[in-house]
């Protein structure tokens, strides 16, 4: 069978090596005679998946003591609503950076709670760039950013400094492919379908001391709820978990640390990059230094030739290469389960398309 170059922004592309040995285990996980699916999440067998799973998980990413680790439902679109519902203090009020859709979601969300104060937007050029001047409010309960903004591609190189505030940052698209110092983040959320495995699964790392005791909140929103029985107050998403365990264990074999990973990913990005720099036909919508290595936008400026693109690139096994709906064109996403030869066989296409189509 043969198997396309995935550049959908999520659900992803993953390991063939994660694939294979989920398929090998899928009837008999560890001589069980059962899968993972079958098994009751209160089992040795499945307690033991779900240890190991964040184990891995706190190792990698070398996630200090003072964080608890959650594996919830929902999506990431659940945290819009669950931050506020457990962050928000004495000024009911939070502090956001726009940049972009999932940005607003989680701005639209907040205003249900408490007042969102939104100090900077990058609105104003179609968010194509991260925004850097703006002051942070005193009278706010946390800051708010998106830090890897998955339709309009661009990433925070620095993270914000907030004076002292708990930095609550989505990373949805972006955990995982770099090493990050999580000691300077409140709370990190990140949906799993992108670089940590199956769609289902949302990842949650909440430093300790913003964890309230408050019997108010309904008991699957409710961060100390969650902490308190391991993630396992109502079923957890069983097989997704397993899954991230999969991909945690390819990640160490494949790359030893998120440090070597890093450095691939940003190698596999800059040939992209390089490309688009000197083409005559194609052209990056972001600003360079604020350019993502996981999500690469692009255009030729003419929409029909955009299309042309996208169905000739999926005739060659190339797919999913059409921009997100809100903004037309191209967009790569280039996340960790892809490959440096298959951005370079995308990178021959361009050239070649090029060739055939200016004058």
């Amino acid at each position: 069978m043969n198997r396309v170059i995935n550049f959908s922004a999520g659900p992803s592309q993953m390991s063939d090596k994660v694939l294979k040995k989920a398929s090998e285990q899928m009837l008999n996980y560890n001589q069980t005679g059962q899968s993972i699916m079958e098994m009751s999440h209160r089992s040795a067998e499945f307690v033991e998946v779900f240890n190991s799973c964040k184990s891995k998980l706190i190792k990698l990413m070398n996630i200090p003591e003072n964080y608890e680790v959650l594996f919830l439902q929902g999506g990431a679109s659940t945290q819009f609503t669950m931050v506020p519902m457990n962050l928000l203090g004495k000024h009911k009020k939070a502090a956001f950076i726009n940049t972009g859709a999932w940005s607003k979601k989680a701005i639209g969300e907040m205003k249900k709670f408490g007042e969102a104060v939104v100090v900077a937007s990058s609105e104003d050029d179609t968010f194509s760039y991260i925004p850097k001047d703006y002051e942070v409010p005193e009278d706010v309960d946390y800051f708010y950013i998106c830090e890897n903004n998955t339709i309009y591609g661009t990433k925070y190189k620095e993270l914000p400094d907030t004076k002292g505030l708990p930095l609550v940052a989505d990373l949805s698209s972006c955990i995982l492919s770099e090493a990050i110092d999580v000691s300077k983040y409140g709370i990190i959320f990140a949906g799993a379908q992108k670089n940590m495995g199956m769609a289902g699964l949302t990842v949650v790392i909440v430093r300790k001391d913003l964890i309230k005791d408050d019997t108010t909140l309904p008991s699957m929103l409710s961060y100390k709820v969650q902490a308190d029985n391991d993630s396992m107050f109502n079923t957890p998403p069983t097989y997704a978990i397993y899954i991230l365990g999969l991909v945690l264990e390819w990640i160490a074999e494949e790359f030893g640390s998120l440090e070597n990973l890093g450095k691939y990913n940003q190698e596999k990005a800059q040939i992209l990059y390089d490309y688009l720099d000197q083409s005559k036909l194609f052209k990056g919508t972001v600003a360079k230094e604020d350019r993502s290595l996981m999500n690469v936008p692009f255009v030729t400026g003419d929409a029909e030739l955009d299309a042309k693109f996208v169905k000739e690139a999926k005739a060659k096994g190339m797919v999913n290469l059409k921009g997100h709906r809100s903004v037309g064109g191209m967009r790569a996403s280039i996340y960790n389960a892809m490959s440096k030869e298959g951005v370079e066989t995308l990178v021959a296409f361009m050239k070649e398309f090029e060739e055939e189509n200016t004058k």
